[in-house]
């Protein structure tokens, strides 16, 4: 684990796109799993404002790694959000986007994104493997969309399952924990003061951290990073 603490979360976002930047220039290729929320939002708009150009954007692959069961056109998909703010301002093929289809029966769903993956990542220990997995963390400690109450989705088999907000009982599309720690990086976006408390306890290992399924993020390549803000990070420089 290596914790990459800055200023504000405009810095974290800039520091990030620097870095991605570095690691996709050592690729020909890279396939990535993107996350929703409000830091990678931030992530977005710089990289289309400061990137557009210094990335090949032919050699970039972007995939979900979950995804509200709404259409495309609603304001709460993870995909629309990131269509607004980077791939309508970036020259990406569209042929290398694989949005999950939150549209659709969320069962058929899971189960056609967990083929799509299998289809076009290559396999590492018979499972499919990303370059990055880009992940936030909530509130409550969830990732992705496996959240505290399901958290045993995590060690499920397949690639995807359909999970469930413990609130709102909106069902989500998810990638499970098999694929994000097979993958050969991942980066935890993770910023403001409503993190920290459960950020200090899985990085310090303390009280009830391993109910919350961003601690369960090992990857086997052991390349992980955290990128913060000091707001976040408060409980842990």
């Amino acid at each position: 684990m290596k914790l990459n603490i800055y200023p504000t979360k405009e810095a974290v976002a800039e520091q990030f796109s620097e870095q991605l930047h570095t690691w996709m220039a050592t690729n020909k290729s890279m396939h990535i799993a993107l996350s929703g929320g409000s830091t990678p939002k931030i992530v977005f708009d710089f990289l289309a404002r400061h990137y557009k150009t210094k990335i090949d954007w032919n050699s970039v692959f972007l995939y979900w790694g979950d995804e509200r069961c709404v259409p495309p056109t609603d304001e709460e998909s993870n995909y629309k959000m990131t269509v607004g703010h980077l791939l309508s301002k970036v020259p990406i093929p569209e042929t290398n986007i694989f949005r999950i289809k939150g549209e659709r029966n969320p069962e058929e769903e899971a189960e056609a994104y967990s083929k799509l993956l299998a289809a076009n990542l290559p396999s590492v220990a018979d499972i499919p493997q990303f370059d990055l997995v880009i992940l936030g963390m909530g509130d409550d400690g969830h990732t992705a969309s496996i959240f505290p109450h399901e958290i045993a989705l995590w060690n499920s088999e397949k690639n995807c399952e359909v999970a469930v907000h413990p609130t709102s009982g909106q069902k989500r599309v998810s990638i499970t924990g098999k694929l994000i720690n097979n993958a050969k990086r991942v980066s935890f976006l993770v910023t403001g003061k409503g993190k920290a408390e459960k950020l200090e306890a899985i990085v310090k290992k303390t009280g009830n951290y391993l109910e919350y399924p961003a601690s369960l993020v090992n990857p086997t390549s052991k390349n992980l990073d955290w990128f913060l803000d000091e707001a976040a990070a408060s409980g842990i420089e």
